[in-house]
């Protein structure tokens, strides 16, 4: 692999940057790593390696294909690269409690650090998730709905968009777009887009995305900040350029010296961020850092608005769910919110394009309710919905959107399970089963022999 040499010079003057390891660390494969699920996960990979900095995160020895493994598809495990599980630790450091709190992942996809941020947040807490292009915001919708947690929406809007939700957020998020030049073991096409020019636009880029986003963090709230680049002009520059702007303080967390995690300082404003080089830590490049904002500026209020929940539409489908919900029409279908987030529903709906709320319910029928595939991966799916648990064999044809071959179920809708994990409906007709997977969900590549056992 041919690192460009001026990222390599660029690199020379950074404290503790070890030329031989890096450059050695780059003609080694990648390390494989997930992040399980703390309700559907929590007893699974127990024989792997802990990743150091999250209790949840695994090492694998071998990159499988995890298309053809039912319990990526019912959200037990998601595949993450284990840098960016430091997030983990420094959200259990810096917010102990984790509830009522109100959260923005603002460059979400394609869904590692929010599904790793709805993992920790209690109940009562809000995630929004935020993708800015709407091809990626899809393929994060589907792992969010994977995930199965209420209180976690999706938005697409751009980062100028939040500036009208002043003082909102109790916490923020920036994964910002780089350069990518600590991706380039996992995508060697990196290279070829890496270029200092690109690494000054990133930093201009990076800046503006800051901008926008801080008038929306409440006063002594919590920004995170971190990018997949080694380099310091869209890192440390960065905070500089952040602590120069507003008012703020730099908030540092404990790292163990076996972690091979570099602490690292900005040069101006001494702001603390956190270093990642292959060949000192079992992961990718990446820099992490975490600031409290220390100005007031201002709190949006909350909307008037006529109370939404339909109870009607309620006693048809409140058995769907283990959990109180608001039940709440929209254009497509009905949704289930936390009823502590009516206001925040009201508020955002009105400067934000929703694009997941909630869980989505289905709809009503004439004759019974037609749930929702969101329901079905739920982690409040009712102990009362009917289930049948399949096989490997089964569950692939089923999500290749085959009816699956299953004898002696009464009529009715039941939600298909692997490893008493849900995965989607079916409805048994008496002569025949209808599978309700939907298209966009089901798999598309070819299955080998190998691959069903």
């Amino acid at each position: 692999m041919e690192i460009p040499k001026e990222l390599i010079n660029s690199l020379a003057g950074i404290n503790k940057f070890d030329k031989a390891s890096f450059l050695s660390a780059h003609e080694k494969a990648p390390y494989i790593s997930i992040r399980l699920h703390p309700v559907k996960g929590h007893s699974m990979f127990t024989a792997y390696e802990q990743v150091p900095w999250c209790a949840t995160g695994r090492y694998l020895e071998e990159r499988p294909v995890f298309t053809v493994d039912p319990l990526f598809h019912t959200g037990a495990y998601y595949v993450q690269e284990a840098s960016s599980m430091l997030l983990d630790h420094m959200l259990r450091q810096l917010l102990p409690d984790r509830s009522g709190l109100r959260v923005l992942d603002l460059c979400a996809a394609p869904g590692g650090k929010s599904t790793l941020i709805a993992s920790l947040l209690e109940d009562d807490s809000l995630l929004i998730c935020n993708e800015v292009i709407r091809s990626r915001a899809s393929i994060l919708e589907e792992n969010i709905t994977r995930w199965g947690y209420m209180n976690t929406w999706v938005t697409s809007n751009d980062p100028g968009s939040f500036k009208k939700l002043t003082g909102y957020f109790d916490v923020i998020v920036v994964d910002a777009p780089c350069s990518g030049s600590g991706m380039f073991r996992k995508d060697e096409k990196a290279i070829n887009e890496w270029s200092e020019n690109n690494v000054a636009l990133c930093s201009q880029r990076q800046q503006r995305i800051l901008a926008d986003i801080w008038p929306s963090l409440k006063e002594n709230g919590v920004l995170i900040y971190s990018t997949c680049s080694y380099s310091v002009e869209e890192n440390e520059d960065v905070l500089d350029w952040l602590g120069s702007s507003f008012k703020l303080d730099s908030l540092q967390v404990s790292v163990e010296d076996n972690w091979g995690i570099e602490e690292t300082f900005s040069e101006k404003n001494k702001l603390t961020g956190y270093r990642f080089f292959p060949g000192k830590v079992k992961g990718e490049g990446l820099f992490m850092s975490a600031v409290r904002k220390k100005e007031d500026t201002g709190a949006i209020k909350l909307v008037k608005y006529k109370y939404a929940h339909d109870k009607k539409s309620y006693d048809q489908c409140s058995y769907l769910l283990n959990t109180d919900f608001l039940c709440i029409p929209t254009e497509q279908d009905y949704i289930a919110i936390e009823p502590v987030h009516e206001a925040d529903y009201h508020l955002l709906k009105k400067h934000l394009y929703l694009r997941k709320t909630g869980t989505s319910l289905g709809v009503p029928t004439k004759k019974d309710w037609l749930p929702a595939h969101d329901v079905a991966l739920s982690v409040s799916l009712s102990t009362a919905i009917k289930k049948v648990d399949l096989s490997k064999e089964q569950a692939l044809k089923f999500l290749k959107k085959e009816a699956p071959e299953l004898d002696g179920l009464e009529k009715g809708w039941y939600v298909v399970c692997y490893n008493g994990l849900g995965i989607g409906w079916i409805k048994a007709l008496g002569n025949r089963i209808n599978n309700y997977l939907p298209k966009n969900w089901r798999i598309r590549m070819e299955i080998n022999d190998a691959d069903w056992a």
